[in-house]
């Protein structure tokens, strides 16, 4: 089967779906929806035609990009666009969490599996309504039991909508903690600089001002001399 035959037909169904899409399953509905029997469509085929349209909307004319997300493709706005966005979608495009489930969403998604004991341990506080707020979002779920835990507690883990929501497709994705640390370094440096800079602009300033007056007051010093001769 030619790609030219298969290309606007996964454009159209990843444009479609409310979800993304894997290559396996655009195999499947390709060929559903074609209803080829012999010259079927293959995952070899599928794969080649994915790349074609991601490159293809990379262009600068387009808005949107082809992103894998939760391993699967999806049509997303570029970033450069998300205030424009932004501005059609309102309050509910701007939602966010609250701190406490912010700090509690990324205490799960870097040690997942973890008990709600272990993210209190870390935190300090209470989880229990930070957590009811990610299983209410779909942003976490109970991945099972820690069995060798007294009591068998509860643990937790990021969903799939998670892996959606942040555009990535496994928790490995995730930036490292270290890069993280590495990159509020850098900006601390770069402030901390600004304001070196800064001061020792500002004490240029007083030596030229007070070198000024320095000489405005021999200046007048020989004035008053004369005056007395």
């Amino acid at each position: 089967m030619e790609l030219s035959q298969i290309i606007p037909h996964i454009e159209a169904l990843i444009f479609a779906s409310d979800k993304p899409l894997h290559n396996e399953e655009l195999v499947e509905l390709v060929n559903n929806a074609l209803g080829f029997i012999e010259d079927r469509a293959n995952i070899e085929q599928v794969d080649a035609a994915v790349e074609g349209i991601k490159e293809k909307y990379n262009s600068e004319f387009y808005a949107f990009e082809l992103k894998q997300s939760g391993g699967g493709w999806q049509f997303l706005t570029k970033p450069e666009y998300y205030k424009t966005v932004a501005l059609l979608n309102g309050d509910k495009f701007l939602k966010r969490l609250s701190t406490a489930a912010l700090e509690t969403l990324a205490i799960i998604a870097y040690k997942q599996p973890i008990t709600k004991s272990e993210m209190e341990a870390i935190r300090g506080v209470n989880c229990d309504y930070a957590v009811q707020k990610l299983l209410e979002k779909d942003l976490v779920v109970i991945s099972g039991r820690k069995e060798e835990a007294v009591g068998q507690p509860l643990i937790y883990a990021t969903s799939k909508s998670f892996m959606d929501y942040f555009g990535i497709n496994s928790p490995a994705d995730l930036p490292k903690i270290s890069e993280l640390m590495m990159e509020e370094l850098i900006q601390a440096t770069n402030v901390q600089e600004a304001q070196q800079e800064m001061e020792d602009h500002n004490n240029m300033a007083e030596e030229v001002i007070l070198e000024e007056i320095t000489v405005v007051n021999a200046g007048n010093g020989s004035e008053e001399t004369e005056v007395q001769q």
